[in-house]
């Protein structure tokens, strides 16, 4: 099985890279201009790919609210460009998208089905990528919504707040946006697990449990002390977001109703955010990046 992925320098693509072997290629900027319908279908063609799996993604959320037309390039029209291809030539595709795409007023786990409503440019361009994905692909493609994710490689909040952790005398994080922390890691195997099976249909991946983004800088901060990573500790306050304004809407709640992942995805095991962030943390110490 030949696997292309798309996107080579995020946090995905850096945890697909240490899963896959020597026949999966991976597609930079300079590889191929995904916005471009035509030398999409020509980086593919000179490859023969079996699946594609698209890692890559405009996630400046902020900064999308001032770019909406570049966010819509490679969120939307990019993902058409590569289902096409898909359809065309018999390619299994498999997409991640994002928890933006609901609008965060239900208060109890999103469902799969459940009606999307994406309340900044950023959610709206992935549920206009989502849209182009099944209208295309509808038994061929494995659409993947996941939520706050980090790894020890690029730029998260895990590794925002170790930095912060060692300047800062103090931080005040935002207590009432509820989720579930991700590791990267787990959202790879599960990519993988649907590239390899062809497993169509939408499904929901984030680590299990629930947290604040408050709730997880102390847990980021003990783990932290507790490895090494972090010297001494620092008050963590908590914050309303209206105490913290951003350009782009936060979903106030975001959490994922992962019940057709676990019937679907059996061999991939899921685990509770904390063990997940402790086995990251293990990782940051043992590359010596922190």
């Amino acid at each position: 099985m030949r696997t292309v992925v798309i996107g080579k320098s995020g946090q995905l693509a850096y945890e697909l890279q240490r899963l896959t072997d020597a026949d999966t290629v991976f597609l930079g900027r300079d590889d191929t201009d995904i916005t471009d319908e035509a030398k999409v279908a020509e980086t593919l063609n000179a490859l023969s790919p079996s699946v594609v799996i698209n890692a890559a993604a405009y996630t400046a959320v902020d900064k999308a609210e001032e770019d909406p037309a570049q966010c819509h390039k490679l969120n939307a029209l990019a993902v058409e460009n590569i289902a096409k291809y898909c359809k065309a030539h018999d390619v299994f595709m498999v997409h991640v998208s994002t928890d933006y795409v609901f609008n965060g007023e239900k208060g109890s786990p999103y469902k799969v089905d459940d009606p999307i409503e994406p309340q900044g440019v950023y959610g709206k361009t992935k549920a206009d990528g989502e849209q182009a994905l099944l209208s295309l692909l509808p038994d061929a493609s494995c659409l993947i919504r996941t939520a706050w994710v980090y790894s020890a490689h690029g730029n998260n909040f895990v590794k925002t707040m170790l930095k912060l952790m060692k300047d800062k005398p103090q931080l005040t994080v935002i207590d009432d946006q509820i989720g579930s922390p991700t590791w990267a890691q787990g959202l790879a195997e599960v990519c993988v697990d649907a590239a390899i099976n062809r497993t169509a249909g939408v499904y929901h991946w984030t680590d299990e449990g629930v947290a604040s983004w408050y709730d997880f800088a102390l847990a980021i901060q003990q783990l932290g002390l507790e490895k090494g990573l972090l010297e001494s500790a620092i008050p963590v306050l908590p914050i309303p977001t209206s105490a913290y304004p951003t350009p782009a809407a936060r979903p106030h709640y975001s959490v994922l109703d992962k019940t057709l992942t676990r019937e679907t995805f059996t061999t991939v095991a899921m685990s509770h955010w904390r063990s997940q962030l402790d086995k990251m943390l293990d990782e940051l110490v043992q590359s010596g990046e922190e």
